[in-house]
């Protein structure tokens, strides 16, 4: 099949370098990884992402088989992601004007800006179009209140793109729920989580030093919980550490305002001597990175999917996971790692802990987590999850609605 995908803010060609940024992170990673996995079964991909830099070709050739398309759609140069969404009108005549050229055979749009340009274009064509929305406006606005800088029709336009595209793909079990609670009929959705490369994530060694050390890889933002671990760490011995990577580059660290908030909570409970800020890790280097852990701690307040907990697992490594979204289906509790209430030191502490005290068991989970990545979340079985559901739509299974007025890039917000 000639599948073109449309990821407006995360590029593929990210994801190779260091990530943590506060609009670069799992996407980036997972369309890389699918693209290329549906190349290696003998697709046609394009990825059409918004050009962000002058200098880069329209055309970057990923991979046999995967192109990178960047697409002319407001200026040639980083903006915030939600500022992207004035500028989906020319992203949608650009995506009208090449596939008129070069018609795909299905559209699988990442996230929801994506399907907001993709839609209107691919429905011209009478190409089918499957939508992956990543991150749910309804989850988003629930934990962030106030704070949520969202456009405020995000989650209108998410309930008609759910009606409207001909499957919408759900990373977890609990986003099928809230996208039938947006109106999306159950039957026009498919769970199909995300994958891990379980060639590049691999167990080794933990080295031989005394420190019980516990790693977490994130974008640095509140809502991901690293606040949470740091507070955990007071609680524990003093022969253990915390070492976190994500956000800006290291040079830059001093200069971010969630590293200084996340420095003087480690201050002010009396671990700033045991928390180790590394910035920005590449791809390449995040294995050996996750290999020098006892245990990884993933404790949002809440994560629509979460690749972390899987490349731990991959690399044989225990999990401390907050029971939400993906992360509630990818660790099994008591076998892979321990579910803990996101928000509750006192829980990532005690699961900390049990970890700690019982080197043995918490190999046990690490071999299970190793052995559930490759069985469950090897790309090469989640791409052939995606192919089944493309060839569906393909061929007709399900329904081709209406285009709803809603999904009009220029509706008043």
């Amino acid at each position: 099949m000639r599948i073109a995908m449309v990821s407006e803010h995360a590029s593929p060609l990210a994801a190779s370098s260091g990530l943590g940024g506060a609009d670069a992170g799992g996407q980036n990673v997972a369309v890389r990884a699918l693209a290329l996995a549906l190349a290696d079964a003998g697709h046609e991909i394009v990825v059409h992402t918004r050009r962000a830099d002058p200098a880069v070709p329209r055309r970057v050739a990923m991979a046999p088989g995967v192109t990178v398309d960047h697409v002319d759609a407001g200026p040639a140069r980083e903006l915030p992601k939600d500022d992207l969404v004035d500028h989906m009108d020319a992203f949608s005549a650009d995506l009208a004007a090449c596939w008129a050229d070069e018609t795909p055979d299905v559209v699988h749009a990442h996230f929801w800006m994506s399907g907001l340009a993709a839609l209107p274009a691919a429905r011209a064509l009478r190409v089918p179009v499957v939508q992956t929305f990543h991150a749910l406006g309804s989850v988003k606005r629930r934990h962030q209140g106030a704070d949520d800088t969202s456009p405020a029709r995000r989650v209108a336009v998410e309930s008609d793109l759910g009606a409207s595209v001909d499957r919408v793909l759900a990373t977890c079990h609990e986003e099928v729920d809230e996208l039938v609670a947006l109106g999306v009929p159950a039957e026009r959705t498919t769970v199909v989580p995300c994958g891990v490369d379980v060639a590049h994530f691999t167990p080794g060694a933990r080295g031989t030093d005394d420190v019980f050390r516990v790693v977490s890889v994130s974008r640095l933002v509140p809502r991901k919980g690293v606040d949470t671990v740091i507070a955990a760490l007071a609680r524990l011995p003093r022969d253990s550490e915390l070492v976190v990577a994500g956000g800006p580059r290291p040079e830059r660290l001093d200069d971010d305002p969630e590293v200084a908030r996340l420095r003087a909570l480690a201050r002010t409970v009396g671990v700033a001597d045991r928390v180790h800020f590394l910035g920005a890790v590449g791809h390449d280097a995040l294995p050996a990175l996750y290999r020098s852990a006892d245990a990884v701690a993933c404790v949002p307040a809440y994560e629509p999917f979460g690749l972390v907990p899987l490349e731990a697992m991959a690399c044989g490594r225990p999990v401390v996971a907050a029971a939400v979204g993906g992360l509630a289906d990818t660790v099994v509790d008591g076998v892979t790692g321990h579910h803990v209430p996101a928000g509750d030191p006192g829980a990532v502490a005690a699961a900390l802990e049990r970890l700690r005290a019982d080197p043995r068991a918490a190999r046990r989970c690490g071999r299970a987590g190793r052995r559930r990545a490759e069985t469950e979340y090897g790309w090469d079985r989640v791409a052939a999850a995606h192919e089944r559901v493309y060839g569906e739509v393909v061929l007709g299974r399900a329904a081709v609605p209406a285009l709803s007025t809603a999904l009009t890039t220029g509706s008043p917000a």
